[in-house]
Formats: structure tokens, C-alpha cells, sequence
């Protein structure tokens, strides 16, 4: 047994709370070595948020009946009973395995180009 049975802190903060923490240290940078260019930086940052949006009900509505989560076993909005460390959260169901992986891969890929698209253009 390990001596240490105390969890570090950085398991107690959200995910991605470091990046959080380096991007308002970028934003600080930015004021900080030319102001005017901040209005432009929250500008592009709200234009790929905005596409990032876009892209995702793109593709829900260009494919209404190939959701990623439509191949799962059960609803993932439902509980699921029981199941351990040793079971995945929501199980795809028998013979769609490769059809989920697909339709996970268009989805991001769709995400993908309109972000792209969006950025180019800025």
C-alpha cells in the first residue's frame, strides 16, 4: 500500500483548468504587450466558438438518423444500473461498433472543416 493515500490537489479541479489558468495568462500578455489587438483576439475566439456551434447542428441536420449516440445499447440520458471500474459507461450495441466509429469520426470531421473554413477566413 502506498504511503501517500492523499490525492493530489489537481484531482480536485475540473478538467482543463490548467489550460484555463494559461489562457487568461495569454489574455493578460496580449493587454498587456498591445490593447488594442484584445478586441480582435475575443473577436476570432467568439467566430470559432460560434463554428464550433454551427458545425454540430450542421451535422445533426444533415444526418438526422446517424447520430453517434443511436447506436448505443440504451439511452445514455438513463441511468444505467450496476456496472463497475471494469464496465464502460455506455456500451455500443452488438454488430455497430464500427458504424458508431464512423459516425463519431464524420461528426468530428464536419466540426473539423467548419472550424477550419471559419478560421481560414478570419
Amino acid at each position: 500500500m502506498s504511503a501517500n493515500l492523499v490525492p493530489p490537489v489537481y484531482r480536485f479541479l475540473p478538467r482543463l483548468t490548467t489550460w484555463l489558468i494559461l489562457s487568461i495568462i495569454l489574455v493578460i500578455a496580449i493587454y498587456l504587450v498591445s490593447p488594442a489587438q484584445l478586441p480582435v483576439a475575443l473577436y476570432k475566439l467568439a467566430l470559432i466558438s460560434l463554428a464550433a456551434v454551427v458545425a454540430y447542428w450542421l451535422d445533426r441536420a444533415l444526418f438526422p438518423y446517424a447520430r453517434p449516440d443511436g447506436y448505443l445499447k440504451e439511452d445514455w440520458r438513463c441511468e444505467l444500473d450496476g456496472g463497475g471500474c471494469e464496465s464502460v459507461d455506455y456500451p455500443v450495441a452488438d454488430g455497430y461498433a464500427l458504424v458508431f466509429c464512423a459516425a463519431m469520426i464524420r461528426r468530428a470531421v464536419v466540426v473539423l472543416a467548419v472550424v477550419v473554413g471559419v478560421a481560414l477566413g478570419l
